[in-house]
């Protein structure tokens, strides 16, 4: 299962519409979900708009908080794409086999094994997180808290039973330009995350578009760097096709 986690403040101003590349992200079977940072206000109107916006083109959730509630909240949103995840392909596995997809239309005692299922692939299942920090000069004074963050969302990631791995990104990748940084390749470990921070160079616009294409390609890629359209499907079964 694969996720974008956009952290961001405000509202793109540069290259395409992030709302076409989250759902460009959808298409190839990544889920984006998306944070909006508060700071003694709010991220205004249209940028609240645009982060709900980007979430549900990206078939994955948005939530407006403050510094304080970042960890945790960057940890629930995790958690619970992937459970929505796995209810929709039992889902979908279930309107096949009895033409009707609603695990509530199930007997109580086929119910409740459905949902141990689902419990169960939660824990076991294969994930991956790619991390997308805005960088720009707002950002500045709430990165320790993102920082923090994706500190605790390893941790929680290295509890599960199944494979995670986080990977990081942070745009833009200069003051003036439109481009997207790989600060840390998929790793399992915390190792080498505290170097990240202190060479960001907080500033320039906010091409939130290119940044989350510039993410998806790097799925694609795979590991070896390939590109190729077999880097879709994972290798976790069924549950490979039915990623949101």
């Amino acid at each position: 299962m694969k996720q974008i986690l956009l952290v961001t403040d405000g509202c793109s101003n540069v290259g395409m519409s992030p709302v076409v590349a989250a759902a460009h992200a959808k298409s190839e079977g990544i889920a984006v979900n998306v944070v909006g940072v508060l700071d003694h206000g709010d991220v205004g109107e249209l940028g609240a708009s645009e982060i709900d916006e980007i979430a549900r083109a990206g078939g994955g959730l948005s939530r407006l908080v403050n510094t304080r509630q970042l960890s945790q909240t960057v940890q629930m949103m995790t958690r619970k794409t992937v459970v929505q995840t796995i209810q929709l392909a039992v889902q979908k596995e279930l309107k096949q086999v009895l033409g009707n997809g609603s695990i509530e239309a199930l007997p109580p005692e086929k119910r409740g094994e459905v949902v141990r299922v689902i419990d169960e692939l939660g824990e076991t299942s294969g994930l991956q997180v790619a991390l997308l920090i805005d960088a720009s000069a707002s950002m500045k004074p709430k990165l320790a808290a993102v920082e923090e963050a994706i500190h605790d969302l390893m941790l929680s990631l290295q509890a599960r039973q199944g494979k995670s791995q986080i990977a990081v990104f942070h745009f833009p990748g200069s003051r003036h330009g439109d481009d997207c940084v790989l600060d840390m390749a998929w790793t399992e470990h915390l190792n080498g995350m505290h170097s990240i921070f202190p060479k960001l160079q907080m500033g320039g616009t906010t091409p939130t578009g290119p940044a989350i294409m510039h993410v998806v390609d790097y799925y694609l890629r795979g590991q070896d760097g390939e590109t190729g359209r077999k880097s879709r499907y994972g290798t976790d079964g069924m549950m490979g096709d039915y990623v949101v």
